[in-house]
């Protein structure tokens, strides 16, 4: 009966601390994780209500060097407008961004024909449709959008409804630069 006695010097000896490989982390999956929304979140009805990754509650500091750092390894990556305005100095703060989506839900939340939708670009804070716009009189397979941008200090960006190639956005000055244009953008039926 062979034991395999004589294996013996074959077999690896266990590793000691010295040997063991060292794991750091990988900045993109980190990143991921760090913009990923709760299934249930996909139902929110607000931008608030959309608030539940870490981007939105972990320390503001934290978030903008974690941002940075997964930024410089691979060129651009998702994530909010606020935050990229922040990263570029537009912005001082994360609260400013959510005063921003705040204030836009509190104009358009309450007036028929608009819904806000969730299920935005990865990263993205979800973004505002006239749903009027689509399929109405005009037969625009696109409707009219609302949504948020580090683009320019209005930070609002309307996406005229639409079928075929997509217009370029029309920035808006801030909130009441979308107040006083409303009745023009809400035309298109």
């Amino acid at each position: 009966m062979d034991t395999g006695q004589e294996l013996g010097g074959t077999i690896p000896r266990a590793r000691v601390e010295d040997d063991a490989p060292r794991l750091e982390p990988m900045l993109d999956l980190e990143w991921s994780r760090a913009i990923e929304l709760p299934q249930a979140a996909m139902t929110a009805a607000t931008p608030a209500e959309l608030r539940r990754a870490w981007v939105h509650r972990a320390p503001e500091d934290t978030v903008l060097a974690l941002f940075r750092a997964s930024a410089g390894m691979s060129g651009p990556i998702p994530a909010p407008w606020w935050l990229r305005a922040m990263a570029d100095g537009k912005l001082d703060s994360r609260e400013q961004g959510f005063r921003v989506e705040d204030r836009i839900a509190q104009l358009l939340g309450p007036r028929p024909g608009w819904e806000f939708v969730p299920w935005a670009a990865d990263g993205e804070s979800g973004y505002w449709e006239f749903m009027p716009s689509e399929r109405g009189k005009s037969g625009h397979a696109i409707p009219t959008t609302v949504m948020n941008t580090d683009r320019h200090p209005g930070w609002i960006d309307v996406l005229p409804a639409h079928t075929g190639r997509t217009p370029d956005p029309i920035p808006v000055a801030g909130l009441a630069g979308l107040r006083s244009r409303l009745g023009v953008f809400e035309a298109v039926r």
